[in-house]
């Protein structure tokens, strides 16, 4: 289990349209899931279930992160989505997000259940992740107990479902609600939830904005879960892929400024350095708390396949 993977972008598929499921493998995604519940009729959930078996058997997901979001546990549809899928496809996936979690419990319960059905099929114990979909006001209060539950990879703020939660007056998901006039209506849960996965040492991951031909809307409500260090964002369309990557990703001139104090730091610490706790990269002062700003930019950078453009040398002499 990886808590580690890029999630950049995560691409919400219907599991009952193979025409999607197919269109879902050429794009430029850090993750997928194959969605059993809210893009699903009742009626078309046994069948899709099939399909994603299929799909994910059938792989061509190029080093995708390959989950499946089930149905959540106050639906007579969750354990038959585990037990099919783990079943059918569980050495091709690697998470599950479980929708509507307002307790640790659920999360035990999926472990439990994922745990019988490895030890049956001969699957590696623990391998399959679990990404809880924070979307109610319980959930919030509980996360830092969901965040330290077993298999958790990432949180996952769920925008809608939980504007309607707590009686927010608004249609419209990251737009501030009407009359909310004094700061941003949505920074205390986002802060919450980042809070929470950065202590349990797991990933957050923001929720999907559901305007999808509006981009310039989703730069602006992405980039303010972005700019607090959550780890990427849903999107429900091609056309938000490259506006996500884009802002979940350093600009090219942070990521090389980022490496270049890691290399100078590891140099100025060193016997040849001078072994210097402190010292300077060009008109910047570099400490112990540089390096580690430095390495939450240089590990996004890599977990996006950047390369550098820039890189600093040691002075002669």
């Amino acid at each position: 289990m990886d808590g580690r993977r890029a999630r950049r972008s995560c691409l919400a598929v219907p599991g009952s349209s193979a025409k999607m499921i197919d269109k879902a493998r050429g794009l430029a995604v850090d993750q997928f899931f194959l969605d059993l519940e809210d893009a699903v009729a009742p009626l078309a959930k046994a069948e899709a279930r099939e399909r994603i078996v299929g799909a994910l058997t059938e792989g061509g997901w190029d080093g995708k992160v390959r989950s499946v979001r089930v149905n959540a546990l106050d639906t007579e549809w969750t354990y038959r989505d585990v037990v099919a899928v783990v079943e059918g496809a569980g050495a091709d996936l690697d998470t599950i997000i479980l929708p509507k979690v307002s307790t640790p419990d659920h999360v035990r319960w999926l472990d439990l259940t994922l745990t019988q059905i490895e030890r049956a099929m001969g699957l590696e114990i623990g391998r399959i992740g679990i990404e809880p979909q924070i979307e109610d006001a319980r959930g919030l209060v509980e996360i830092d107990a969901i965040a330290r539950a077993p298999r958790v990879e990432a949180l996952i703020y769920g925008p809608a479902d939980f504007m309607a939660s707590v009686n927010m007056r608004s249609l419209v998901v990251g737009h501030q609600p009407p009359g909310y006039d004094v700061g941003d209506a949505y920074h205390y849960t986002l802060f919450r939830i980042l809070t929470a996965a950065r202590a349990a040492d797991v990933q957050a991951i923001d929720g999907p904005y559901l305007q999808i031909k509006d981009v310039d809307g989703l730069r602006e409500v992405g980039g303010r879960s972005a700019a607090l260090g959550f780890d990427g964002k849903w999107v429900l369309h091609p056309a938000q892929v490259d506006a996500v990557n884009e802002l979940f990703s350093p600009r090219q001139a942070d990521y090389d400024h980022a490496e270049n104090i890691l290399d100078a730091y590891e140099w100025h610490t060193s016997a040849a350095g001078g072994a210097r706790g402190a010292a300077m990269l060009g008109d910047e002062m570099i400490d112990e708390a540089s390096r580690k700003m430095a390495l939450v930019i240089a590990g996004k950078g890599r977990a996006a396949g950047m390369s550098r453009t820039d890189r600093w040398t040691p002075p002669e002499g």
